[in-house]
């Protein structure tokens, strides 16, 4: 159970919310492979032009505006994994038609 819990269900979860991440960057105009190394140029307050991979420019507020986005996201991705894990564990020998929600 234990092995089952920490093992595959975290690493779905994470997954899961790794991508979710990814998928708000990206909209945004972050693909991937531009995030790589672009931590210390999107920290610094000093750089109002850092451009996507659309060649948009990014003032620092924005960036920040769109990083807090990005970890609210993460939060809820890891929070509706759980409501389904919870689900899952719940319901493991029953349906949840036999069983219910009660």
């Amino acid at each position: 159970m234990v092995s089952l819990t920490y093992g595959m269900v975290g690493f779905i979860q994470a997954a899961g919310a790794f991508f979710t991440y990814f998928i708000v960057m990206a909209e945004n105009g972050f693909l991937p492979g531009r995030l790589l190394f672009i931590r210390t140029q999107w920290d610094s307050p000093y750089i109002n032009d850092l451009e996507d991979s659309y060649g948009q420019q990014w003032p620092y507020f924005r960036r920040k505006a769109l990083e807090y986005t990005c970890q609210s996201a993460f939060f809820a991705a890891i929070v509706i994994v759980q409501w389904a894990d919870l689900l899952i564990a719940k319901n493991r020998r029953n349906s949840i038609i036999e069983q219910g929600f009660g």
